[in-house]
């Protein structure tokens, strides 16, 4: 198994009100079999042998379902691979002598904690806004007791699939949470048991979206295309309208 070289280039930034800039690194030791993470597991034991501080990055399952590893790489949320998370971004899909940059998620709604960790809370927020069912339905039915269309409970468990990494809002030009919350809106409304609440839950998420400073949506795509999901921005056009028809009282 050959070894490759790895240039590094990562910001650092000790906290939201210091200024960061960026660290160059190399590694000798990278082997196409690594994850990302486990990459930058190595360089952190290298650092912390020569009495250096670690480079704080986030991350919990690696498994690709948590949401907590979004890095922009090369410029790229979750880097070069389509549909597919930093923790399962492999270092096959480099080359021995290659230069990465590696940043956190630029967004004023995602101050950064430390280093390539920022603070994602303001999605959390807007869940709690409304993205749930206070409505009273009794235990779980028997499955085929309400009947829901084929096509409704795929694409409902299509918006489900995200997992909040924040990948759509580091991606786009204007900073936009719009598919983020357009999905956790969708997969509630889809169902009857989310119906009684579809608009009050529509203008309280998007409202809250807006107040956590999120930019608007101006249907770049640039969300869908590294989203590792795979959600479509066809959310966001329904979550419009049912706002619209909301505010109208249609």
């Amino acid at each position: 198994m050959s070894l490759m070289t790895i240039h590094l280039k990562i910001w650092r930034q000790k906290g939201p009100q210091v200024k960061g800039q960026f660290q160059d690194y190399t590694l000798n030791t990278v082997n196409e079999h690594m994850s990302f993470l486990e990459m930058l597991d190595v360089l952190n034991e290298e650092l912390i042998l020569k009495g250096l501080e670690p480079v704080e990055f986030d991350y919990d399952c690696r498994e690709g379902i948590c949401g907590s590893c979004n890095l922009v790489i090369n410029g790229r949320a979750h880097g070069p691979k389509k549909l597919t998370a930093a923790c399962q971004l492999h270092m096959r899909n480099f080359k021995d002598g290659d230069s990465i940059v590696i940043e956190p998620a630029r967004a004023e709604a995602f101050p950064v904690i430390k280093d390539l960790v920022v603070d994602r809370s303001a999605f959390d927020r807007i869940i709690a806004a409304g993205g749930y069912i206070s409505v009273r339905t009794g235990s779980a039915p028997e499955a085929n007791s309400i009947p829901v269309e084929q096509h409704d409970a795929t694409s409902a468990f299509d918006f489900a699939a995200c997992i909040g990494c924040g990948a759509c809002v580091a991606a786009c030009p204007n900073s936009s949470a719009s598919l983020f919350t357009a999905a956790k809106i969708a997969h509630l409304n889809k169902f009857p048991q989310g119906e009684l609440e579809r608009r009050d839950r529509v203008v309280a998420m998007v409202d809250q979206m807006n107040e956590e400073g999120f930019g608007d949506c101006s249907n770049f795509a640039e969300c869908e295309a590294v989203c590792p999901k795979g959600i479509s921005i066809s959310g966001i056009a329904e979550m419009r309208r049912d706002y619209l028809k909301a505010m109208v009282g249609v």
